[in-house]
Formats: C-alpha cells, sequence, structure tokens
C-alpha cells in the first residue's frame, strides 16, 4: 500500500519547480524567470505552475527565500559549531568563498539585490530584509571577537562588516570573471590585512 499521500505528493511537485525556477534564476535573474519556459522545464502547464505559486512575484519569492536558506546552510550554520570571535568570524568568511566558489556564476542573492535595489515592493524588501540580516550577523561575529580581545576595543562593527561584505563583493565579481583562485587569494589576504588593522591596541577600529 502506498503512503504517498496528496498533501506529500503535492508538496514533492512543488519542491520540484521551486528547484527548477531557482535554476533558471541564476542563469537569467528573477526578473527573467519565465512562468512559460518553467512550465515546459518541469513538463507541466502554466496553470499547473500556478497551482503551486499563486503568481510569479510569489514564485520569485520563493526562490529567494530558498537561495536564503541555502546560503545560510552552507556558510552560516557551518561556523555557528566555532567558539564566539576570530574562529567563527573566519569560518563565516571561509564558507563565503567557497559558496563564491560554487556560485561565481550566478548567485541569485546577489543578483536580487541588483535588480530590486531601486524598486518598492514585496521582492525589494524581502531582498533588504535579507540582506541586512546578514549584515547583522557578521556585525555579530566581529563584537564577540571584540569582546574576547581579539579586534580592538574601539572596533565599530558595522564598519568593518561593510568592508568585509566589500571583499567578498570583489571575490564574487572577480570569481565570475577571471580565474576564481587568484580573486580568492586576493579576498584572503585582504580580510587578513583588516584583521589585523583592526587588532588590539592598534587604535584603528573607529577610522574611516
Amino acid at each position: 500500500m502506498s503512503t504517498i499521500t496528496p498533501t506529500t505528493k503535492r508538496a514533492a511537485t512543488r519542491e520540484l519547480i521551486l528547484e527548477h525556477a531557482y535554476d533558471l534564476a541564476r542563469r537569467d535573474g528573477l526578473e527573467g524567470l519565465s512562468i512559460g519556459a518553467l512550465a515546459q522545464d518541469v513538463g507541466m502547464s502554466k496553470s499547473g505552475v500556478f497551482a503551486h505559486f499563486g503568481s510569479r512575484e510569489d514564485l520569485q519569492l520563493a526562490v529567494l527565500e530558498a537561495g536564503q536558506l541555502r546560503f545560510l546552510q552552507q556558510v552560516k550554520w557551518p561556523a555557528l559549531k566555532l567558539p564566539r570571535g576570530l574562529p567563527r568570524l573566519r569560518a563565516i568568511v571561509a564558507n563565503w568563498v567557497e559558496w563564491a566558489r560554487e556560485y561565481r556564476s550566478g548567485c541569485v542573492l546577489l543578483t536580487a539585490a541588483g535588480e530590486y535595489d531601486g524598486r518598492e515592493g514585496p521582492l525589494h524588501d524581502n531582498v533588504t530584509q535579507q540582506q541586512a540580516g546578514w549584515r547583522q550577523e557578521i556585525c555579530r561575529a566581529i563584537q564577540h571577537a571584540v569582546e574576547n580581545g581579539e579586534l580592538g576595543a574601539d572596533t565599530d562593527p558595522a564598519q568593518l562588516a561593510f568592508e568585509i561584505y566589500a571583499l567578498m563583493l570583489g571575490l564574487h565579481h572577480d570569481a565570475a570573471l577571471f580565474c576564481f583562485n587568484e580573486a580568492r587569494r586576493h579576498t584572503l589576504a585582504g580580510f587578513e590585512r583588516l584583521l589585523v588593522s583592526y587588532g588590539p591596541g592598534t587604535g584603528q577600529g573607529n577610522k574611516p
């Protein structure tokens, strides 16, 4: 006797659609996500896709959430196993670098930031919330390092988080256009320079 229920089958179909939508969004961006192309890709009708996602915007939001979950699973959650402070911050950056290796071409989250930064609406709000939340996570890791005495007491977590984020944007840029290994080397060297400049006793923490 089959244990597959209609609810289970529906959930599996939704996940299949979402998986294909994620792959299409990596290639074409969320704005390039076509219900027609997606339906053809999964062997369904447009109405079949809409039965699982009420609108194109609902599908785009679901893809964004799927991208965020993948990012957290690969970058944040493994780092939480390490002690608070520099070990965790280093792990976050190292995991983020590996994410850039895998998604050097087609990171849905970064593409979405460029697609919706000048717009209004649920997609813009979702992207902004995701990006702000991740920046706060980095700030939290930095603050723990300050509390541990691993970074200078005058360190501005928001400033250092911004600089780390800028390095990672540079990594994604160069990894997509040039050699990933070279981009990785420059990024990690830049990160180490940042840690030295914000080290205890340097007095650099609050300088612009």
